[in-house]
């Protein structure tokens, strides 16, 4: 069965510096709450989760009316990604999971307030935070999603311990995709991978030690040998997105086709039947140079 991902709309209440929406898809807004349910029913046909993302979906009025009607029609799983802020209130926590979420995606982005909230261009580091702790305090599964910019990739062990001692149930790392407000600031965050590499495996290890999910998005197999069960590239299910402007029927095939690149010594690589590529900006700026095939045993 898909996951059906559903974009509320495109206002929030962070300024991220990679933000892959990009400024100018504020101006589509957001959906109407009857527009909501309508694609809710709709996106039931053929879908068993439901994922509800932005935009910012918390800053909704109607949220927890969306989410009840997710429920309602049968969603198993229900999934809200989002900054994390409104979940500094625990009665929204509360009720929120009452509607019927419950899957929690949350972004955190530096080990520390300063990086965070410089990133995100919000002081939004403690709201996460305590967000985490009380929907781990209800009993309910949190991942998290960091997105590797120039400014946080030297981090990411600091933040993979963060998190862990939060208690959170699955780590993501997700290489910054260039487009929209990343593009824009393309200068300030698109670090090299293969200066990322290091980094992100330490983080990497840190979660094997101390048991817990640590998976990694964006970044092909050449650049982390070792650690291929660790690109989640391999185990995400199939998704159809409902955007604001249109339907998405397998996003897997549009990442692959429109969304990434392969180079010119890909086909000698072992892994390249599964591998995807990087995302094509980051070539397009660097070259292929980084990317050498792996040739040898897996």
């Amino acid at each position: 069965m898909k996951k059906a991902d559903l974009k509320t709309g495109f206002l929030c209440n962070n300024n991220c510096l990679f933000c892959v929406q990009g400024p100018e898809k504020k101006k589509f807004g957001n959906k109407s709450t009857s527009e909501l349910i309508e694609i809710i029913k709709k996106a039931k046909r053929g879908c068993d989760t439901i994922v509800f993302t932005g935009g910012e979906p918390t800053i909704r009025k109607d949220l927890i009316e969306l989410v009840a009607v997710a429920k309602k029609v049968g969603f198993k799983t229900i999934q809200i990604q989002s900054n994390g802020r409104m979940f500094v209130y625990e009665q929204f926590c509360k009720d929120i999971v009452k509607a019927g979420a419950n899957e929690f995606a949350l972004a955190l982005h530096g080990h520390t307030a300063e990086l965070h909230n410089y990133l995100t261009g919000a002081e939004s580091f403690r709201q996460i935070v305590a967000g985490i702790r009380t929907l781990k305090k209800l009993q309910q599964k949190v991942i998290t999603n960091t997105v590797i910019t120039k400014s946080n990739y030297r981090h990411l062990p600091e933040i993979a311990k963060v998190l862990i001692g939060l208690n959170v149930d699955q780590i993501q790392f997700a290489f910054v995709h260039a487009v929209g407000a990343a593009g824009n600031n393309f200068d300030s965050v698109v670090a090299r991978a293969e200066m990322v590499a290091p980094y992100l495996k330490k983080a990497i290890d840190i979660g094997r030690v101390l048991k817990t999910r640590v998976m990694t998005e964006g970044l092909p197999f050449c650049i982390l040998k070792g650690y291929e069960s660790s690109i989640s590239e391999t185990i995400m299910p199939d998704i159809k997105i409902f955007d604001q402007i249109n339907v998405i029927e397998d996003y897997k095939k549009m990442r692959i086709n429109e969304d990434k690149a392969k180079g010119p010594k890909c086909e000698q690589c072992l892994y390249n039947n599964i591998c995807e590529g990087p995302w094509k900006e980051y070539p397009q700026a660097f070259g292929w140079d980084e990317f050498k095939p792996v040739t040898g045993k897996k």
